[in-house]
This record gives C-alpha cells, sequence and structure tokens, in this order.
C-alpha cells in the first residue's frame, strides 16, 4: 500500500471511530482520547490527521454523502418517471439511515445544530443530494406527470422534513420499527397531493425476476377496492 494510501486509510478509520463514539456519547461529551481509544491509536495521532475535534465531526460526512450521490444517482439513471424517482429517493433516504444509526445521529442530532457545518465542503456534498429532489420535481412538471403549480422546493421540505422526523424519533425514542417501512406509505401521501389528476399509477405485481412493473396511463384516480364510482361503499353483497 502507498504512502498516501496508507495515510487515507488510516484517516478513514478515525472518522469511523469518531462516528461511533460520538454518535454514543454526543459530540461536547465525546473527547479526542475516547475517539482515539476507539481507533486503536494514540490522541496525538489524530492532531497529525485533524487539527481540532470539530473538524473531525465536519470530516465524517464527506465519504458517505459521496457513496450516496453516486448510488442514487445509478438508481435514479434506470428508474423511468418521476414518481417513481420519488419513491426510490425515499427509499434511498430512510434506507441509508435504517442502515448507518451511527452516521443518522451525527448528522440529525449533532451537525444540524451547527451552524459552522453550513460553511464546509461536506455540506455542500449533502446539499447536492437533496437537489436531486428539485430536478426530479421539475422534470415530472415538465413532462405532465406532476401539477404544472407544484412547487419543487416545498416537495423537498416535505420529503427532507419527514425523514428527519421519523429519524430522529427513531433515535431518540427508540423504536424498533424499521425506517423502511414507511416508504409506500410516505411516498405515496406525496405523490397524491402533486401528480397530475388526468394520471394514475398502475403498480404491477412482482415478477419472477423480483422487480415490479409500474406504468403511467391516462385516466382517473385508482379507486379504493371497496369504492364505486359513486362514491358509495359497497357491501358483499354489492348494496
Amino acid at each position: 500500500m502507498q504512502k498516501k494510501d496508507r495515510f487515507e486509510a488510516r484517516k478513514q478509520s478515525i472518522r469511523e471511530a469518531a462516528q461511533k463514539v460520538f454518535s454514543e456519547k454526543g459530540f461536547h461529551e465525546a473527547t479526542i482520547s475516547e475517539v482515539a481509544q476507539k481507533a486503536g491509536i494514540s490522541e496525538a495521532t489524530i492532531y497529525e490527521y485533524f487539527s481540532s475535534k470539530e473538524e473531525l465531526l465536519f470530516s465524517i460526512p464527506g465519504e458517505t454523502e459521496r457513496r450516496s450521490m453516486e448510488m442514487l444517482a445509478f438508481i435514479l439513471d434506470h428508474v423511468r418517471g418521476a414518481s417513481n424517482k420519488i419513491r426510490s429517493i425515499i427509499y434511498h433516504y430512510l434506507w441509508l439511515y435504517q442502515n448507518h444509526l451511527e452516521y443518522a445521529a451525527v448528522v440529525m442530532l449533532i451537525l444540524k445544530q451547527n451552524r459552522k457545518f453550513l460553511d464546509t465542503i461536506a455540506y455542500q456534498a449533502v446539499r447536492e443530494r437533496s437537489r436531486v429532489i428539485l430536478r426530479v420535481v421539475e422534470e415530472g412538471i415538465s413532462s405532465g406527470e406532476f401539477r404544472p403549480e407544484t412547487n419543487p422546493y416545498l416537495v423537498r421540505a416535505m420529503i427532507l422534513g419527514t425523514v428527519e422526523h421519523l429519524v430522529v424519533s427513531k433515535l431518540l425514542v427508540g423504536r424498533a420499527q424499521d425506517l423502511r417501512d414507511y416508504i409506500d406509505q410516505f411516498a405515496d401521501q406525496i405523490l397524491v397531493g402533486i401528480r397530475s389528476p388526468d394520471l394514475r399509477t398502475v403498480w404491477r405485481p412482482q415478477t419472477e425476476s423480483g422487480h415490479r412493473e409500474c406504468t403511467t396511463m391516462p385516466g382517473e384516480w385508482p379507486l379504493e377496492p371497496d369504492i364505486a364510482e359513486d362514491g358509495h361503499t359497497e357491501n358483499d353483497n354489492g348494496e
């Protein structure tokens, strides 16, 4: 391994140790000594890579956000339709935080409270991922899939605000429910409000390949299974 590679590997191992310690103890309560112990190095060694505890904190999101953005871009390149992309984005956010709870704790409970983070390179990566939502909503408006009066910034705020609420509730209250259990209902609530009324989405059963097919068709909003076209509920006898 070359010297540069060893340097980056050590730096990443320090970030991972810091993420674990900060998520468990909180930023202000945690010490560099505890991070060093978790990383298996001396406290002095950490200062060879990071000038302060705050710089170490601000460096944590960079690599995760980079990989996350690459994954999201790859997924969206293979998804057709703005509605399906919105659902994929919601899945991506909730999957990321469900599978990386320590990272979620650092981002949601620590970094969001620190205004200095807004001036960092890592924050720009966080912003870029959120801009994807704006571009998808604008795509949906242009294609006629979403209502022309849809405000992309409000849609983004609703998505990110709901994600934050669900994640923070899980972290603070300790709810056992998997965040991914909310995906379909979450996405449906967003899409009902912004989808053009002359379109409806038809979800096909899961195929043998494990994929779900989805097509957007002209027509009315899909009716609930037991709701007649005149809005009356039918009983078992069809009355």
